[in-house]
This record gives structure tokens, C-alpha cells and sequence, in this order.
């Protein structure tokens, strides 16, 4: 019987931060909190249930030319979480 290891879990760290998604490659800005931050993905609440892809970027300012893109990982209602990917 093959034993797999988990790897190690990375430490989150617990907030309300308002931050802003990009979807559609940019063409659309939604607002979110961040509800925990780790070094490889976060929590966020959405502030509607509308659709969104599985690619996304984060912008933690207003300023959307510095984004972190995004993975989905999971969704539950308004709640998701995403793997960060790339930051620019």
C-alpha cells in the first residue's frame, strides 16, 4: 500500500481587506474582501453571486496595473478560493 505525504500547509493569515477582481482579461472590475492570505492563495467573499471563470487576477489597490492572477480552486455560495499564479 502506497503511503502519500500531505505536504505542509501554508500559514493563512486572517483579514478584511477590500480588494478588487478582474475577470474577462480585465474588461470587467468587481469588488471583494479577502478574508485570509496566505503566500499561495487566498479566501475571498464576493459581493455578488454573478458568474466568474476559473482565471482571474486580484488587484489589492485601485491601481489594476499591479494584479496577482489567480486559479479558482473551490467555490461555496459567495465564498471562493484561489492559488495565486503570477503577480505583475
Amino acid at each position: 500500500m502506497a503511503v502519500f505525504r500531505k505536504e505542509a500547509r501554508k500559514p493563512r493569515h486572517n483579514t478584511q481587506y477590500q480588494a478588487w477582481m478582474l475577470l474577462d482579461g480585465g474588461f470587467a472590475k468587481r469588488s471583494c474582501t479577502i478574508l485570509n492570505l496566505s503566500s499561495t492563495g487566498a479566501r475571498i467573499q464576493l459581493t455578488d453571486n454573478g458568474s466568474i471563470g476559473t482565471d482571474l487576477s486580484l488587484a489589492l489597490t485601485g491601481d489594476v496595473r499591479k494584479v496577482t492572477r489567480c486559479r479558482l480552486i473551490w467555490r461555496k455560495d459567495s465564498v471562493i478560493g484561489v492559488e495565486f499564479i503570477e503577480r505583475t
